[in-house]
């Protein structure tokens, strides 16, 4: 029997269903590349789930037989897409299957940072009572700027349409945009928005794309939220805007290091709703992302995978 690694502890049953005819191979919660070459030389699979850790050449040298690495969910930064490329082994991913838990986190965060929902928690919980210092925003006939108009940016668009607002979107390969959604390019988005949320998958163009010049460019008292990935952020940039009030809050799900270190200056700083990448961790996605994870890599193993 064929063997499939699968980079986690587990993967949702419906999903360990559809890969029956596979002897799975699990690599555990906290994989290190090491970790993963040594399953790969033991088991020489010939697919990959790819839930946690980086699978690099050395992996995809370890395991002859491999031929494709199908990824448990959107992004596939955590993969070297070249080697891939090089060796002949195809990159695959769930592509819309964590869409709709993402935006709604999305929009939490944007939620919670417009009415200080944490802080004002933290202070009732601590005893006290201020309501009449209290200080929020309302959503309804402001501005957002979506950059990106993937799966995950498409359905946050839309709900914060149904709140009301007008929304801006910077993606230079969108297509069949909705009416609600007024493209612009980055420069415009940014000098319009109240509110900017991050949809877009990290590349080497777009690395630091929020940074002391762009967040300089943006309305005084913008909202920041970033629901992608923590490098499309150059954090002390973000830090010194929060302190200085050029950024209203943040609300952060992706880091540039992860897991983020204790004492991370985030942590002690107003301004910062904080979540630890978990935005797509919802039981529907976890479902949805298997399931679709298992039937790429089942596609192309049996030569019929197409990318959408």
């Amino acid at each position: 029997m064929s063997t499939i690694v699968i980079t986690a502890d587990a993967i949702a049953p419906s999903a360990v269903a559809l890969l029956k005819d596979y002897d799975l191979v699990y690599t555990g919660k906290t994989p290190t590349p090491d970790d993963i070459v040594a399953l790969c030389k033991r088991h020489n699979p010939v697919a990959m789930v790819v839930r946690y850790g980086k699978v690099g050449a050395a992996a995809m040298d370890a395991a002859p037989a491999l031929r494709v690495i199908s990824k448990h969910g959107s992004g596939t930064d955590n993969i070297d897409k070249l080697a891939a490329k090089e060796r002949g082994i195809e990159v695959v991913a769930a592509v819309g299957a964590n869409a709709n838990a993402v935006a709604e986190h999305a929009f939490a965060l944007l939620l919670a940072c417009a009415k200080a929902i944490p802080a004002v928690d933290a202070r009732m919980h601590a005893g006290h009572w201020e309501k009449a210092t209290h200080s929020s925003v309302e959503l309804s006939g402001r501005t957002v700027g979506v950059v990106g108009l993937g799966a995950i940016g498409r359905r946050f668009a839309r709900m914060a349409e149904g709140f009301g607002m007008n929304v801006v979107a910077f993606d230079p390969y969108a297509k069949d945009v909705p009416d609600y959604v007024t493209l612009v390019d980055l420069e415009e988005l940014l000098s319009r928005s109240d509110a900017i949320s991050l949809h877009c998958p990290l590349t080497q163009d777009n690395e630091g794309m929020l940074n002391a010049t762009t967040l300089e460019r943006c309305k005084r008292g913008v909202i920041v939220v970033n629901t992608a990935r923590g490098g499309l952020i150059d954090e002390q940039a973000l830090m010194d805007a929060v302190i200085g009030g050029q950024v209203r809050a943040a609300g952060l799900d992706s880091f540039a290091v992860e897991p983020m270190a204790p004492g991370h200056p985030f942590q002690s700083q107003k301004g910062f709703v904080l979540s630890p990448h978990v935005g797509s961790v919802t039981s529907d996605a976890y479902i949805n992302m298997g399931e679709s994870a298992a039937r790429n890599a089942l596609a192309v193993l049996a030569g019929h995978f197409q990318a959408a």
